[in-house]
Parts: C-alpha cells; structure tokens; sequence
C-alpha cells in the first residue's frame, strides 16, 4: 500500500500528544537547577485514532526500536532555554519521524563496471603478478 508522508505528517495528532516536562542538563547556569525546560513528547501508536491501522502498523515495524514495552514513541528535547521552544522541537522531530518512516526506499539500481575500471582492474593484477614473479629466485 502505498502512503502519502507529507499528508500523514501534516494531519492534527495534537489531541494525541502528551508533554512532560523536567529539568534540562542543558544551557541556563544556575538557572538550570530551578525551570523544567526539558520537554518528553509521548505518542501512543497502538492507541492512535489519527492514523489507519495499516498506517499504525507500519510505524510500530518502522519504529520497533524507538517505543517503549507499552507501544509508546517518546521523543526529547533540551536543546534550547525555553520550554516552549523545546516543545516545538519536539513537534517538528515527530512530523519528521512520520514522514521517514511512510517515505518508501528508493529501488537499487543494478549497475555494472564499465569494460575500461574491468580492463584497469585486471592490469593492475598482472602488474602485481609479475612485481611478484620477480622477487622469485630464478629457476635455472
């Protein structure tokens, strides 16, 4: 079945997306101590009425290693001072996990040596060959 990423990242998950906020490791000196800008978003995909059950399925194989036991996709951030920042941040990383994991991969394009790197290839053994062949004692 094929998928539309753009479309899917693009649909409302925003009654879906639960925010948690602790206190960030990141810039902010001794400010850091006190604020909680540290932002976790949780998204249940097993749960999700957004998404198709296809489309849930596809993600919870696409993205086996990032949910939790629960079937949960947590995503952080404390890139920036500000929890609404972060919160942002955290937005914008989960439109991109959608849209990578819907984007179909590209088909391998078979291709082979041209005769000329063919040609190079095997010159190149038979030089080594007889650099080789000449280290030898000579055989009288």
């Amino acid at each position: 079945m094929k998928f539309d990423p753009q479309e899917i990242a693009s649909r409302d998950f925003s009654t879906e997306l639960k925010f948690e906020t602790s206190r960030s490791s990141g810039p902010g000196g001794q400010n850091v101590n006190k604020t909680e800008s540290r932002v976790t978003l949780r998204f249940a995909v097993s749960t999700s009425e957004v998404l198709s059950e296809e489309e849930r399925t596809r993600l919870q194989q696409k993205m086996a290693n990032k949910l939790t036991s629960e079937g949960e996709l947590l995503i952080s951030s404390e890139k920036h001072r500000g929890q609404l920042q972060n919160k942002e941040e955290t937005v914008k990383l989960f439109q991109q996990i959608l849209t990578k994991a819907f984007t179909e991969p590209k088909k391998r394009k078979k291709t082979k040596p041209s005769k000329a790197a063919v040609q190079k290839r095997i010159d190149g053994k038979k030089k080594l060959g007889e650099k080789k062949a000449n280290r030898r004692k000579p055989d009288f």
